[in-house]
């Protein structure tokens, strides 16, 4: 697959899936054999599955959510995108109650594409500044 239709593939995952909350694209997008490596330990068993499950869980968390490309690169198999993330926390999240606060958090993701799907990500987000806007840190 062309470094172009990957970059595609991984945009359409942050428009629709994310952005629109089109769930039913991610059978589309996601490989079935797909694998995540979180830093908040997720694990819920991969595939579209696992990203139907983390996308649903962010979407009821902040229901006007946006995630905005900073940077977008790609090389050979892999699409790395900078990303920020803004909305309200109006819903429950992470096993915080809603608190109505903005939060705006940075992240970094390094998609593998393979057979013209998202087969493996690496994720690095700011969850530490996103409990802190929260005012979810212990005291």
């Amino acid at each position: 697959m062309s470094i172009t239709r990957n970059k595609i593939l991984v945009r359409r995952y942050f428009e629709e899936c994310l952005n629109q909350g089109k769930l039913e694209t991610i059978d589309e997008l996601i490989s079935p054999t797909y694998v995540s490596h979180y830093p908040a330990g997720y694990d819920l068993g991969g595939g579209p599955a696992d990203v139907k499950q983390i996308v649903a869980s962010v979407r009821r968390g902040f229901s006007d959510l946006h995630f905005t490309l900073e940077d977008f690169v790609a090389q050979g198999e892999k699409v790395v995108a900078r990303w920020t993330f803004r909305g309200t926390h109006d819903g429950n999240f992470m096993g915080i109650a809603p608190t109505g606060k903005q939060a705006q958090v940075a992240g970094v993701a390094v998609y593998r594409i393979a057979d013209g799907k998202i087969e493996e990500v690496w994720l690095s987000w700011d969850v530490y500044g996103l409990l802190k806007q929260l005012d979810a840190l212990p005291s």
